[in-house]
């Protein structure tokens, strides 16, 4: 059986060399190899990337709301006012103030926390002495529904105001 097998496989590779036409296929070869060789292009050459230095950081942000002529008469310009920029900063200073919102309170040891919404699905306690938003924001004065919080915004003159802000308990309807 073996031996059937062997023959026929040599058989059938004799056949394949014993057909010798091969002409079209080695003149294809030779058009191939007598075509003129191509250039690869260089590598592109790139600028390196310079990073760009934020220099307006003690500037009002302009996303934010322009302090009002009178809110600045209310409160007042001080010559003490300044944040302390050395103070270790907390967690809700990260976010905007436009983003965070009031949820709900807590009162635990007849003392009156608010519960703070900072827009990225966490909610945070907060109570009076605490800060929060990106503008030295500390909360004044805390209720049920509201608490009152004290910025401090640069005034465009290389001074600082103090801003009152509020945020409200937002209830949601069912």
């Amino acid at each position: 059986m073996k031996r059937i097998a062997l023959v026929s496989v040599l058989l059938t590779l004799a056949g394949c060399a014993l057909d010798g036409d091969h002409s079209d296929l080695r003149q294809k070869m030779a058009a191939v190899k007598h075509k003129p060789k191509g250039q690869i292009e260089p590598i592109p050459t790139f600028t390196p990337y310079s990073p760009y230095v934020y220099s307006a950081a003690a500037q009002r942000s302009p996303f934010s709301r322009p302090v009002l002529e009178s809110e600045q008469r209310l409160v007042g310009r001080k010559l003490d006012v300044a944040p302390d920029l050395n103070r270790q900063r907390e967690l809700l200073e990260r976010f905007n103030f436009d983003a965070l919102s009031m949820v709900g309170t807590l009162s635990r040891g007849g003392q009156l926390w608010a519960l703070i919404d900072d827009g990225e699905g966490g909610i945070h306690r907060i109570t009076v002495g605490n800060y929060l938003g990106k503008n030295h924001g500390r909360v004044v004065n805390a209720s049920e529904t509201q608490i009152d919080v004290l910025e401090i915004v640069p005034d465009g003159t290389g001074g600082w105001i103090e801003r009152p802000r509020a945020l409200t308990l937002e209830e949601k309807d069912n």
